[in-house]
């Protein structure tokens, strides 16, 4: 499930970064991106101190360990304060401040992912494999945080363990209790977690959000990967949690489809993602930071994505002079679909060509004779040539 491409959003108030709602795309119009932080942190500037204030019930795990690495990648010091809730995938984004504080009241929960698959056996057992990667990175951003033994971590985790502020504390998840607030936690069914307090579970039934439909961020995951469909984290029947492999990077990638490198985010330097993040701040693509620092790309390997995707960037502007039509938000579809420059540059042509082919139809429908040369390939033909005097394809390519 890719978020990261679209315009992101400032999400700074009153000089603090404010992360209230899904983690991982809109709930019910609520939430927020790695995007949106990427985008919050440079209007911020790199070498700014930041708050975060986190009230979230949770969302989509690998987007959380996205916004944990971009805010640990950040060269100025980063605190991050729990309003109300840090639930499942925010309870990762609480880890990346180099203090952690629980106001008066707050809570948080740490828990196993889970996905949701439509498949065969082999599909189920790609999922598996998918689930112990992310829970074995997630354990690990833990560990680091507590200090404490993974085993116990683990334990925690596929147990689904509710801590109070104070509790919170005790275990190393936060530094400190700080002072209270108002906040309720962001609305979400806490009925699908397994073991919710009974007073979120009421609030929920009482405030009609455990009725409400699936949120639009699950729906676009269910569009755009049928086969391994990554919902909000809620928790599945009790169970013993999937054990963490030898190498779990490597498992993700000879186990799940379009697997990225061996090397993840939590083996990136903090010195790499902070280069990474101002490489795609100063290439004019800020929202491809997380994804890149998600997927562990070393910087040689941002440098070469960032400037295909400042390319694509020019070559759409050079078709939408040619034709007006095109849709702005192809840039975003094409970057987000992973595409390279010359599939870009095709798939543009194709646009073009149509257009060309429709006006030729239009503009010879009344003729008494056709024209000597006609049909797609003279239409490939025009607009090649208008299309290497444009510069959006090389003569002769």
């Amino acid at each position: 499930m890719d978020y990261c491409y679209g315009p992101g959003r400032n999400l700074v108030v009153n000089g603090a970064l404010l992360l209230h709602g899904m983690v991982g795309g809109s709930f019910w119009d609520e939430g927020f991106t790695a995007s949106d932080v990427v985008h919050s942190l440079a209007s911020l500037g790199p070498n700014a101190d930041v708050t975060v204030r986190i009230n979230s019930s949770g969302g989509v795990a690998h987007e959380g360990l996205a916004i944990h690495a971009v805010l640990t990648a950040h060269k100025g010091k980063v605190t991050t304060v729990v309003e109300g809730l840090a639930a499942s995938a925010a309870s990762i984004i609480v880890q990346a401040g180099a203090e952690r504080v629980m106001a008066a009241g707050s809570m948080m929960m740490v828990h196993d992912a889970s996905v949701a698959t439509h498949g065969d056996a082999a599909e189920h057992d790609k999922s598996k494999a998918y689930l112990e990667v992310v829970c074995a990175s997630m354990a690990t951003i833990y560990t680091a945080a507590t200090g404490r033994p993974i085993e116990d971590i683990r334990a925690e985790m596929s147990a689904e363990t509710w801590l109070t502020a104070e509790d919170a504390v005790s275990e190393g998840y936060a530094d400190r209790v700080g002072a209270a607030n108002t906040n309720e936690p962001a609305p979400f069914p806490f009925r699908a977690y397994a073991h919710a307090p009974q007073r979120l579970v009421a609030m929920a039934d009482a405030k009609g959000w455990s009725k409400r439909p699936l949120p639009a961020a699950a729906a676009t995951a269910a569009a755009l990967s049928p086969r391994h469909q990554e919902h909000f984290m809620a928790t599945p029947p009790a169970g013993n949690g999937p054990a963490i492999p030898p190498n779990p990077s490597a498992a993700l990638a000879a186990t799940v489809d379009g697997a990225k490198p061996a090397a993840n985010s939590t083996s990136m330097s903090r010195a790499d993602a902070s280069e990474i993040v101002t490489l795609c701040v100063a290439g004019g693509v800020p929202a491809m930071a997380a994804n890149l620092i998600a997927e562990g790309a070393t910087v040689a390997q941002a440098k070469d994505r960032i400037d295909a995707a400042g390319e694509i960037k020019n070559r759409v502007a050079l078709a939408r002079r040619v034709n007006p039509d095109i849709p702005e938000g192809i840039t975003a579809e094409l970057i987000g679909g992973g595409k390279t420059i010359e599939q870009a540059v095709a798939a543009l042509f194709d646009k073009l060509v149509a257009r060309d082919e429709a006006t030729a139809v239009s503009s010879h429908h009344t003729a008494e004779k056709p024209p000597a040369v006609a049909g797609p390939e003279a239409a490939k033909s025009n607009m090649r040539a208008q299309l290497e005097r444009s510069g959006l394809v090389k003569k002769g390519a």
